[in-house]
C-alpha cells in the first residue's frame, strides 16, 4: 500500500475555510452552567460519550453544586452517582481530590490556566486544553479520538501519538485553533465517523486522503 500523501498548503486552506464557515460558533455538547461543572464534565467524558455524561451530571451537580460540597463528599456516594460512567471508580476519586485541591490551593476558584489545571487530579493536557478552549476561547488544540481520526484522514497529520498530532496541528493550523478543535470533534462525531463515514456529506471531498482507500471494519 502506497504511503498516504500529506495535505498540501492549498489543501489546508480549503480545510480551514470550510471549518470556519460551517463551525464558527461550535461549542461543546457537554451541558454545564459554570467552570466547575464544565471541568467535571470534561473529566467524566474521557472514554465516555457526552450524551452519557449529560445524563449523569444533573444529579451530581444538584447534590454537590460546588467544590466545597464535593470536597467533603462520600466516595461511595459519588461512585453511586457515576456508576454508569466508564472508569467511575477512578473518576469519583479524582473529582473529589480535584475539589479538595482547588479549595486548598486556589481559594475555591477553578484555575483558568493550562499549567495550573494540569496540577489537579484527573486533569491531563487534553482535559486542560478542552477546558481553556471552551471557557476561554483559547488558541489551543486538544486531540481526542475524533480529532485524531479526522486529522489523519485529511492528511493533516500521520503522527502516531496524541501529543505529536497536537503539535503538528498547532504548527499547520496556527490560528483559530479553538474553532478547529470543536469543528473536528463534531465533524468526526457526525460525518467522518470511525466505521461508517458519511462521505457524501463531506465538506471537502477533494482533499480527503482516505476516501478511496477506506474500508469499513
Amino acid at each position: 500500500m502506497s504511503k498516504l500523501k500529506k495535505a498540501t498548503k492549498e489543501d489546508i486552506e480549503i480545510i480551514k475555510e470550510a471549518f470556519l464557515e460551517n463551525f464558527n460558533n461550535a461549542v461543546t455538547e457537554l451541558n454545564y452552567r459554570n467552570d466547575y461543572e464544565l471541568l467535571i464534565a470534561i473529566i467524566l467524558s474521557a472514554q465516555c460519550t457526552d450524551k452519557r455524561v449529560n445524563i449523569i451530571t444533573p444529579a451530581l451537580f444538584e447534590k454537590y453544586p460546588s467544590v466545597f460540597e464535593l470536597a467533603d463528599a462520600s466516595l461511595e456516594d459519588v461512585k453511586e452517582l457515576l456508576k454508569s460512567c466508564s472508569f467511575f471508580n477512578n473518576k469519583s476519586k479524582n473529582i473529589i481530590k480535584m475539589a479538595q485541591s482547588v479549595i486548598a490551593n486556589y481559594n475555591g476558584e477553578i484555575p483558568h490556566n493550562q499549567k495550573e489545571l494540569q496540577k489537579l487530579a484527573g486533569v491531563g493536557n487534553k482535559t486542560a486544553n478542552v477546558f481553556m478552549i471552551e471557557f476561554e476561547g483559547a488558541n489551543l488544540m486538544a486531540v481526542d479520538t475524533h480529532v485524531f481520526r479526522v486529522s489523519h484522514r485529511l492528511g493533516l497529520s500521520y503522527e502516531k501519538t496524541v501529543e505529536k498530532t497536537e503539535a503538528e496541528l498547532v504548527k499547520k493550523l496556527k490560528d483559530d485553533l479553538h474553532i478547529f478543535h470543536q469543528a473536528m470533534v463534531l465533524f468526526g462525531r457526525y460525518t467522518c465517523k470511525a466505521l461508517n463515514p458519511e462521505c457524501d456529506k463531506c465538506l471537502f471531498p477533494q482533499v480527503c486522503k482516505t476516501k478511496s482507500s477506506f474500508k469499513p471494519a
